[in-house]
């Protein structure tokens, strides 16, 4: 016979939503991003497609390479990381997927701020 393992307030509260475990965001928080992504489509950012030799004829040597990750299959390939001063370039083996502003993680901060 099936026994129940959970008790009925663990199940309602599974079911509706247990409060307080949702992490508020500030109501800012919308803004900065939104800022941020506005801030991005403005700068002359590498764009999808490039290789790494255009990305650096173009840019310059990066700051810093990261070391490649992925490429134990196919449904996962290599991807290259190269830091610059102001953006972060991600390759998918030779060729650009995305580049993003460089900002430290957590930092919510507006980013025109920084100068």
């Amino acid at each position: 016979m099936f026994k129940h393992r959970y008790s009925l307030p663990l199940l309602a509260a599974i079911a509706f939503g247990a409060g307080g475990l949702a992490v508020p965001q500030p109501a800012h928080a919308d803004n900065l991003l939104i800022h941020r992504v506005q801030q991005e489509k403005g700068m002359n950012l590498p764009v999808r497609g490039m290789s790494m030799a255009q990305v650096e004829k173009k840019y310059g040597a990066p700051q810093r390479k990261l070391s490649p990750r992925g490429g134990d299959t196919r449904k996962h390939p290599v991807i290259n990381r190269w830091e610059y001063a102001d953006f972060i370039v991600y390759f998918e083996h030779e060729h650009v997927i995305h580049a993003v502003l460089n900002t430290p993680a957590g930092n919510n901060t507006n980013p025109a701020a920084a100068n």
